[in-house]
């Protein structure tokens, strides 16, 4: 990140600041407004006027899995250079005006979306929203802008790659999904990053940033009827439909093998995953519930207190669902030193199976529904987040009174509701494992990325 941005996000972070001590809305309170412009672009804004702030977060369909296989990264340098230098502003002129409104505006690129970001000043909203519809419509990629960015994406990877988290999320990638844009590396290689030209860019622009599947939410001192217009000066002029090449559903691959990553280290880096549930299965808060009592749940997990609290093989273990737009997953990471990986890797599945038999306890229930539903209230604690929020709803297809009714959906769910989901999606038999590091007593169906 260049001096600039830095100080830019230094300023926005004090106002986030002050944000958070006003603004903390019990998720009860909180008051989804349908705003649809005279164009028929559509917004969900939550009006928060105890502070001059406006947030807006936008999401186009459509992210790294979409990139071309010899452009690996594209997605992800796109949205680094869509903030350095749009219509007549060069990136020093954007990033100077962008500076001297307090005005932080960026973009990113993931799995499945391209999503931009904006936090203003409700009295420099004009022009906070004027710089951020020529990013998206007249961006202008200058030569010395997408050579420094190609330059910071080639040695954040480099960096990463001394990193073994980066090699396992490589390995896990390839294993479960092989084929499968998923599988590939999301931020590219050192070639591909190489390969993406100036053109790439201004195409990934014009062809994927459109109106069709995109999903806008705002939060802060703006009213429904300012919004209403905005949306179209903002959107308008993008075209309808995005050009997306297919991607299809895949299955998580390699149930029960253990793939190696070695590395001379003296930990060893451990995921373990299979096959989870979409966002939209209405079992979803079962296995909510079932996943915090688990391992999603810190040290309040049956994961934590028996992996570490009790035998003293990690310093940290963790499960998580994760649904995606094309595959659903539940996983467990942590680390541990080479010579208990066996032993830690054995203990999680035998959690893992006894779940998947027993379920939990009664009072495990109660202990993730209390917190589940208690600490909701404090993902409301700015306007960024609250607009994150309504994003992330709205990409999910939840329904804009989902805020309003999850702690209910939560609260309704029985012991028997988790024994029958711990049931239908834990099998210990089916974990893929993959490792960095030097474990022993282990011995790998498959090597990856030898050094």
């Amino acid at each position: 990140m260049d001096a600039m941005k830095m100080i830019r996000r230094t300023g926005l972070l004090l106002l986030a600041a002050f944000a958070l001590t006003f603004t903390s809305l019990p998720a009860a309170a909180v008051d989804i407004e349908k705003v649809v412009s005279p164009g028929g672009i559509e917004a969900w804004l939550v009006r928060d006027t105890k502070n001059p702030i406006i947030a807006m977060q936008f999401a186009f369909a459509g992210g790294t899995e979409r990139d071309p296989d010899g452009k690996l990264g594209l997605a992800i340098m796109t949205a680094s250079t869509m903030d350095e230098g749009a219509g007549d502003l060069d990136s020093q002129a954007f990033q100077g005006k962008l500076d001297e409104n307090s005005i932080q505006l960026s973009f990113s690129a993931g799995r499945d979306g391209f999503v931009g970001q904006l936090t203003t000043l409700r009295e420099t909203k004009d022009t906070a929203f004027d710089l951020m519809r020529l990013a998206l419509t007249k961006p202008r990629f200058d030569t010395e802008a997408v050579e420094r960015i190609r330059g910071q994406l080639q040695t954040s990877l480099r960096r990463s790659q001394a990193d073994p988290n980066y090699w396992a999320q490589m390995a896990f990638g390839e294993t479960l999904f092989p084929g499968h844009p998923y599988g590939r590396p999301q931020r590219g290689t050192a070639q591909t990053l190489a390969a993406i030209t100036r053109d790439d860019l201004v195409n990934f622009a014009r062809t994927r940033l459109a109106r069709e599947g995109l999903k806008v939410a705002v939060s802060g001192d703006i009213t429904g009827e300012e919004l209403a217009p905005l949306l179209d000066s903002l959107f308008g002029a993008l075209p309808a439909k995005a050009e997306l090449t297919p991607v299809a559903n895949i299955t998580a691959a390699a149930p029960g093998k253990t793939i190696l990553v070695p590395r001379p280290i003296p930990q060893t880096v451990m995921i373990l995953a299979h096959a989870g549930m979409d966002r939209s299965d209405p079992d979803w808060y079962a296995a909510t519930i079932l996943n915090y009592s688990l391992g999603g749940g810190g040290f309040s997990s049956r994961l934590m207190d028996e992996v570490r609290e009790k035998r003293g093989l990690t310093y940290g273990i963790g499960s998580s669902l994760q649904s995606f737009d094309h595959a659903n997953l539940v996983t467990v990471s942590g680390s541990t030193v080479n010579d208990k990986a066996a032993e830690a890797i054995s203990v999680t599945k035998q959690i893992w199976g006894d779940v998947a038999k027993n379920g939990i306890t009664e009072a495990e229930l109660r202990d993730a529904q209390t917190y589940l539903t208690g600490s909701f209230p404090l993902q409301f604690t700015n306007n960024g987040a609250i607009a994150g929020l309504l994003l992330q709803v709205q990409r999910d297809n939840l329904g804009i009174d989902y805020l309003n009714k999850r702690n209910d959906l939560l609260n309704a769910v029985t012991l028997a509701d988790v024994k029958r989901v711990a049931a239908r999606l834990l099998d210990p038999a089916r974990l893929t494992t993959i490792l960095v590091g030097q474990p022993t007593g282990i011995t790998p169906d498959g090597t990856l990325y030898k050094p």
